[in-house]
């Protein structure tokens, strides 16, 4: 499991975040998505610590708190749903189907 760390500041960086989540326990990995065409950092990471236990008091501790000027939004990540199609076919809508 990891955590959900949302409302960063774009300047954050994964030692700023290492630091912060190292008084809560051990921090395994620190995750800082960007994005794809700017490269720009997103505005949220994902942390995993050691335990379970150090990841409650990383969220009880930090979530509303204000860090680098935002107020910090943390929580338990939630696992990435599937991208796939929600039923149906969508390149038949209801004209005819390609074929490719």
């Amino acid at each position: 499991m990891s955590i959900y760390v949302g409302n960063l500041s774009y300047d954050v960086t994964q030692d700023d975040l290492n630091t912060t989540f190292a008084e809560y326990g051990t921090v395994k990995r620190v995750q800082l998505p960007t994005d794809r065409e700017t490269g720009r950092l997103r505005g949220f990471a994902f942390v995993e610590m050691d335990t379970e236990a150090e990841e409650t008091a990383a969220i009880e501790a930090l979530n509303g708190a204000e860090w680098m000027g935002r107020d910090l939004k943390v929580n338990k990540a939630r696992p990435r749903e599937e991208r796939g199609s929600s039923g149906g076919s969508w390149g038949n809508r209801g004209g005819s189907q390609r074929r490719y």
